[in-house]
């Protein structure tokens, strides 16, 4: 039995109840303990209201041997946390793109994903699209908008944008807010499947069909989004090989590793009944 060593611990600034309801942490995290687990390591996750309690928390690991070394998720605009377990020298992953030469990154091409769902919904013909992204001020939220709203200017459409939080009642009240002042949409594309979710709901909610009256993508593909009705196109990669990409990451800080830039495998389009009239089409 191999022997467990000091966890990799995880803080992540977010409502418990969104998380619990959200597949993409817990298979980010099977796959990064399918990769540490075997060499002792497993993942601890701290959910926490704030930042600064975040940050406190880092201080406190700092200062004891409760943690191996941390991973900084959801980095923002300005983000102090990447000089602050540089400061402490807390060895840490950062998930997300790369913010400092001196820590080892793991990094997911958001505005390459978005490219191709945007340009898929102007390629069906839609003139006037949303976009439903996460908070603005997590860099990968806010490029996935800048991608976004580039290439629908490039399609020559109309994009219009609203801001949630990743939960199912966000999308929802995102989406009915945004028809009701723009009745032109005909499709929308969510950085979130719970969010994507809260769109159904809402076009229900306003008797629009879809995908006839809206057209919907959802980002990160899941079971939720493949059961749902009508099953969800959505934006897909293998969540639990980008965790075994940063376990193998973290593994390599621990040794010594020299530090660099490690890039997760492209996403893919996936599409099903909820941005598509093909028959073929599930």
């Amino acid at each position: 039995m191999t022997h467990l060593r000091p966890p990799i611990g995880i803080a992540l600034v977010r409502d418990a109840e969104i998380l619990g309801a959200e597949p993409y942490f817990h298979d980010l995290i099977v796959g990064i303990e399918e990769v540490t687990l075997p060499e002792g390591y497993p993942v601890l996750l701290r959910v926490l209201a704030t930042r600064a309690e975040e940050e406190r928390l880092y201080r406190a690991w700092a200062g004891s041997s409760d943690v191996t070394g941390v991973l900084l998720v959801d980095i923002d605009e300005d983000d102090t946390r990447p000089a602050l377990v540089i400061d402490l020298g807390l060895p840490a992953v950062v998930v997300g793109p790369p913010v400092a030469e001196e820590l080892m990154t793991v990094w997911t091409d958001d505005d390459a994903a978005m490219g191709l769902a945007a340009r898929y919904l102007v390629e069906q013909g839609h003139a006037e699209i949303l976009h439903v992204g996460g908070p603005t001020h997590i860099r990968h939220s806010l490029s996935r908008r800048r991608a976004f709203e580039q290439s629908c200017a490039e399609g020559d459409v109309v994009a219009r944008t609203a801001t949630g939080d990743y939960s199912r009642a966000s999308g929802r009240a995102a989406t009915a807010a945004a028809l009701a002042a723009h009745p032109g949409i005909t499709a929308a594309v969510y950085d979130s499947d719970l969010m994507a979710l809260g769109g159904l709901d809402a076009a229900a909610a306003a008797c629009i069909e879809v995908p006839d009256g809206l057209a919907i993508v959802a980002w990160d593909d899941s079971t939720q989004a493949q059961l749902s009705t009508p099953p969800l196109s959505a934006i897909a990669r293998d969540t639990r090989a980008v965790g075994r990409l940063i376990g193998r990451a973290m593994l390599d800080v621990v040794a010594g590793a020299p530090v660099d830039v490690r890039h997760a495998a492209d996403a893919a389009l996936r599409v099903r009944r909820s941005s598509s009239r093909d028959e073929a089409v599930t």
